[in-house]
């Protein structure tokens, strides 16, 4: 059974989170476990390089648990109880008594003494780390590093953001040709291609726990854990080819108004299956929602010459063409898109 572990290491509940999924399979006596780590982030605006903060004030105190001051409605952080922001991690508390009881949470999972982020760091290399350590090293090293990343930002004040702690961390590890790999820009694409197709699929909390179909969000107790392995274990998991899924993920991103995102998803596709009616209708859709009505009207053109009947490449092109100025052009194929289909006149 795969655990796919949804979060990001700058977020506190991941590593509570992380604390707890072990302390679960401590004692599972089920089917065989492999943890993976994906990439989400609760932040994507912390800069780079880091910069340490203090927690003086609101803003730094909720940095320094790795939570947003203020909410991006895609990022969540929390324990499963929230919507992200401070309060909602820890309810029942004011501002100034989150940092405490987040500490006194992560002290009773063996965490600490010190607890608390130094550095307000970007979590996209550590990711990187951690899908390099899964390509060359497994699951168990990726696991490894997890809590190596994690335990230097969170209790030992060092910066996860700098190359050379990344670096140290993995050669401890086992891993000292991440070193390297880093450097060449290792796991980049990837890791932003993780961070679309979770966006994809729903995943809107770190830690999220994903088994097959089912989802886990927020940083569950060991026997909530437990519990939710014991009814997704032995569940039929349907795997589709990479190609229909990446294929379903970019159509979920363009229901999600990120038609960019669908592009990036798509941009493989169109090379090794850019013959595909499905891959070419769907990138038109991206393009038109994304404003490149010149790529757009090219591609819907070529669809609806080799599909006459295709009514809904002919609404989309005639709604391109509108947008363009070819008022004349578009009309014609407007009409015939209603004339398919009657619903389309509207």
């Amino acid at each position: 059974m795969r655990i796919e572990i949804w979060a990001d290491p700058v977020c506190p509940w991941a590593y509570i989170g992380k604390r707890r999924l072990d302390r679960a399979l401590a004692g599972w006596d089920g089917e065989p476990v492999e943890v993976v780590w994906r990439p989400f982030r609760i932040d994507p605006t912390t800069p780079v390089p880091s910069v340490p903060h203090d927690g003086s004030t609101k803003e730094q105190l909720l940095k320094g648990l790795g939570i947003p001051a203020e909410r991006d409605s895609d990022s969540d952080c929390g324990d499963g109880d929230g919507d992200g922001d401070g309060q909602a991690c820890t309810p029942g508390t004011a501002p100034g008594e989150q940092a405490p009881r987040v500490a006194e949470i992560a002290a009773a999972e063996g965490l600490g003494p010190r607890w608390g982020a130094a550095w307000r760091a970007s979590s996209h290399d550590a990711h990187r780390l951690l899908v390099l350590a899964r390509r060359h090293g497994g699951a168990a090293l990726q696991h490894a590093l997890a809590e190596a990343v994690m335990k230097a930002h969170f209790t030992e004040g060092r910066d996860i953001g700098h190359a050379e702690t990344l670096e140290q961390l993995a050669a401890e590890a086992g891993f000292p040709e991440a070193a390297a790999l880093l450097a060449a820009g290792g796991g980049d694409q990837e890791v932003k291609e993780l961070l679309l197709i979770g966006r994809a699929r729903g995943v809107a909390t770190s830690p999220t726990l994903v088994v097959g179909g089912r989802a886990l969000a927020g940083a569950q107790s060991p026997e909530t854990v437990t519990a939710f392995l014991r009814d997704s274990a032995g569940q039929p998991e349907r795997r589709l080819p990479a190609e229909v899924e990446r294929l379903r993920y970019a159509d979920a991103l363009l229901d999600r108004r990120d038609p960019l995102g669908a592009l990036t998803l798509l941009r493989p596709l169109l090379a090794e299956h850019g013959d595909e009616p499905g891959v070419r209708l769907l990138a038109a859709r991206a393009y038109f929602a994304s404003a490149q009505l010149g790529r757009a009207a090219s591609l819907l053109e070529e669809i609806v010459a080799e599909s006459p009947d295709d009514s809904f490449a002919r609404l989309l092109l005639g709604r391109t063409l509108t947008r363009q100025g070819r008022t004349a052009e578009a009309a014609v194929h407007l009409s015939l898109a209603a004339a398919m289909t009657p619903e389309y006149a509207s």
